[in-house]
């Protein structure tokens, strides 16, 4: 199996547990079986799944810096719900902006690390 196809394999795997496990969190919540009330207030730590999932096993640079955004970002609203560090909406917003430059200036350096290694042929 291919390292791209492996990849979109684990991406849909990911998405259909994650669709399962909120269905069947809902369901249980309608049937009044458990009560998630103060679980969603940790919704943000499905986008660190998520942005693992893309981190593993990487095709491109691209994919990697968009699997670490999402694991900040998740991070960065987990923190500003639960207030930790004094961080709020209105103080906290600069630092996804700043994490946004330091990704975009990432993203070559890792490009550059993954690039396939050129191949010298010999010619006779």
């Amino acid at each position: 199996m291919s390292n791209k196809s492996s990849y979109e394999w684990r991406k849909q795997l990911m998405w259909g547990l994650l669709l399962i496990g909120f269905g069947t969190i809902v369901l249980l919540e309608q049937m009044d079986v458990i009560h998630v009330d103060g679980l969603w207030h940790y919704a943000p730590l499905v986008l660190t799944v998520m942005g693992l999932n893309k981190m593993i096993g990487f095709p491109t640079a691209k994919d990697f810096t968009t699997g670490l955004w999402m694991v900040f970002l998740s991070l960065w609203l987990l923190a500003t719900f639960e207030n930790l560090f004094g961080l709020t909406f209105s103080n906290g917003w600069p630092i996804p902006v700043i994490f946004c430059g330091v990704t975009m200036i990432l993203e070559p350096f890792i490009e550059r690390r993954l690039a396939p290694e050129q191949e010298t042929h010999d010619e006779t």
